[in-house]
């Protein structure tokens, strides 16, 4: 079976790296302060490196590769309780909407987190109960994400957490999409 390269080494230092830092400030968030704000601080610098590869990075991690539109993405969601969704080599549309969701979501709890750490904002209740819901709506959208990878892995027949761990895929054919 021919594979080609489609995540390179930033891309899924990057991924292990934030999935490494969420846990860890989850973990951490009512009893170790210090590390709880370290993983936080560590998951905004992910962010901010994944921003830039989704600027100028390779051509799978290129935001302009894989976000699609939203009537784009609802087709696709529509072909996958079809069971005829086609085959992505980088994100398909829907895993596409979750990297932008977990995007958004990290920067916006890292944010508020950060915001705690200020003189302003220190004690703030809003801040607070802002950044503790942002928190928990990780605890629906992991799982989704993680659901999403183990369905089409098994649709398509690859390991897609093995394909984030070497960077390899099969290589695309027939109907797949590069």
């Amino acid at each position: 079976m021919e594979t080609v390269r489609v995540w390179d080494p930033l891309v899924r230092v990057f991924h292990w790296g934030l999935a490494t830092a969420i846990v860890t400030a989850w973990l951490t968030a009512d009893d170790l302060q210090n590390l709880h704000e370290f993983a936080g601080y560590v998951a905004g610098g992910l962010i901010a490196l994944r921003l830039v590869l989704g600027l100028g990075g390779s051509r799978y991690a290129r935001f302009t590769q894989f976000v699609r539109s939203p009537r784009r993405t609802w087709h696709y969601a529509r072909d996958t309780l079809k069971h005829r969704e086609a085959r992505y080599l980088g994100h398909n549309p829907l895993g596409a909407a979750m990297v932008v969701l977990l995007i958004l979501l990290t920067a916006a709890v890292a944010f508020t987190g950060w915001l705690q750490t200020t003189d302003a904002y220190w004690g703030v209740e809003w801040v607070e109960e802002t950044h503790e819901a942002l928190a928990n709506i990780f605890l629906v959208a992991v799982p989704l994400h993680v659901l999403g990878v183990i369905h089409a892995s098994r649709r398509h027949r690859e390991n897609l957490v093995a394909a984030m761990i070497t960077g390899r895929k099969r290589a695309a054919s027939g109907s797949d999409l590069a």
